[in-house]
């Protein structure tokens, strides 16, 4: 009742905002129907469902196509009907599945800027000083952590001197052309470190940005940046404030009956989409997309507590030879509400992922502390989510980070992560024979593909002068 409420009251504001993001016929025209932010925010309630409509437009678009196509899942052939094209590597810069982020996220970054530009004409005193940098707070972080998913999206690679996204500190039309992914990092670093700085300690509302979770995006970005050691003092930060979920709490994260280690989610109400619905499945029961034999055989199916809680095994869906239809489905989204299946929290930032970020950073430190820390990382979330695990050990660095990223394939599986992991270590795409019946031959992405990244939208090459393209996709 309570998010239902809240986004009612976000009504009004969103309307004054949405006036203000109406675009031009020429993008060197400013828009003559913009709402002044100093008449639309007067105080800080009109501040808070100004944060909370720059919350609003955040999607999955970017964790959909991710796991698409990557190798987690795989095509039955009961689905005819969506995106099949985008597993098969076949998306261009026309091809909304993959470009519609773009307009996603620059939306969000529009309206933050729309606020941050009304907070230096907002009076307070007292207490809702701590209010007020709050939610500057939230709106920086959201700023960078926005910037970061375009980046993971569209950056031509993500080494320092790949091609980012533009970054905007401030509403603007013009033409602004793709910087280096290196100062991607440094704008995002410092809208963070802002955003900390100013944040309260005791605001701990984790459908909202949180301290907690500003230190789980700085981990992040940490890791994609191969800066080892934020990406372990960030993490750290996060494991020590939110600590892994015990084996009998893990499986009710994902039917939203337990918050234990999610740092930030984004909440669903009946009237949202389903993620578990719409992405997995389509009514009538057809299964869009099922997870992958490379995944699944990763798995202790007797011991490891996430199988049955990512996955669900359907014999009865199997009929007669040949059979269109897939044993498997994906669980980890049905959710907990039987009459709305499918309609569940996205966990946008959770402890499983700290733990292997800093087990992956230790191991990089190229220390035999280093070393040993990854491999106690390693085993603390394995005892948490297998039983019966005895601790392992690991004979040299290489074989210890195999493991670290396998775990990852597991752990994070459906998260939106897997394709995203596989290019920043600059490995291929590969499908096991057995998942590829239905790909078209689409069975081992490489590196040099131009699907390897997603395309800038053909809607942004259009209009600004100064976009360049991802590289290999020409003029679609």
């Amino acid at each position: 009742k309570r998010m239902i409420s809240i986004r009612k009251n976000i009504c009004i504001v969103l309307s004054l905002i949405g006036l203000g993001l109406q675009s031009c016929d020429k993008l060197d025209m400013a828009p003559t129907d913009s709402i002044d932010p100093s008449k639309a925010f007067r105080n800080l309630d009109d501040v808070n469902m100004g944060v909370l409509g720059a919350y609003a437009p955040l999607s999955t678009t970017l964790l959909e196509a991710g796991a698409i196509v990557s190798d987690e899942v795989l095509l039955p052939t009961e689905n005819t009907v969506s995106n099949t094209a985008l597993h098969r590597w076949m998306y261009n810069s026309s091809y909304g599945s993959v470009t519609s982020a773009w307009n996603e996220y620059y939306v969000v970054i529009d309206r933050v800027n729309h606020v941050l530009e009304a907070l230096p004409n907002i009076t307070v005193t007292g207490n809702n000083q701590i209010l007020k940098n709050q939610y500057e707070a939230e709106l920086l972080a959201l700023r960078a952590y926005s910037h970061f998913e375009l980046l993971r999206g569209y950056a031509s690679s993500y080494d320092t001197e790949g091609m980012g996204v533009p970054y905007m500190k401030a509403r603007a039309l013009g033409y602004p052309a793709r910087p280096t992914v290196k100062s991607n990092y440094e704008d995002i670093n410092a809208d963070l470190q802002v955003a900390k700085d100013l944040m309260p300690t005791s605001f701990t509302e984790n459908i909202r940005i949180t301290k907690t979770a500003i230190s789980a995006i700085q981990a992040r970005v940490a890791l994609y940046a191969k800066n080892w050691s934020d990406a372990i003092k960030y993490a750290s930060e996060v494991i020590s404030a939110e600590p892994l979920a015990p084996k009998n709490d893990f499986p009710k994260i994902w039917e939203d009956k337990s918050n234990s280690e999610v740092v930030w989610k984004l909440a669903r109400v009946i009237g949202d989409s389903r993620l578990g619905a719409a992405f997995y499945r389509e009514a009538g029961g057809i299964v869009l997309y099922a997870p992958s034999s490379k995944l699944i055989n990763t798995f202790n199916k007797t011991d490891d507590i996430r199988y049955a809680a990512y996955i669900k095994d359907d014999p009865s869906r199997v009929g007669p030879s040949p059979s269109i239809k897939s044993q498997y489905l994906v669980n980890k989204y049905i959710g907990g509400n039987t009459t709305n299946p499918g309609l569940t929290d996205v966990k946008i930032f959770r402890t499983g992922e700290m733990v292997l970020i800093r087990a992956e950073a230790e191991a990089e430190s190229n220390s035999a502390t280093g070393l040993t820390n990854a491999a106690n990382d390693l085993n603390s979330l394995r005892r948490e989510r297998i039983h019966n695990y005895v601790n392992q050990t690991f004979s040299s660095k290489q074989i210890l980070l195999e493991n670290i990223y396998n775990e990852r394939f597991k752990e994070l599986a459906f998260e939106g992560h897997r394709f995203y992991d596989l290019k920043r270590l600059k490995l291929p795409v590969e499908r096991l024979t057995q998942d590829a019946a239905n790909t078209s031959s689409a069975v081992k992405l490489e590196p040099t593909a131009a699907q390897y990244c997603f395309p800038i939208p053909n809607d942004e090459m259009a209009v600004n002068k100064n976009m360049v393209q991802n590289p290999k996709y020409g003029k679609d």
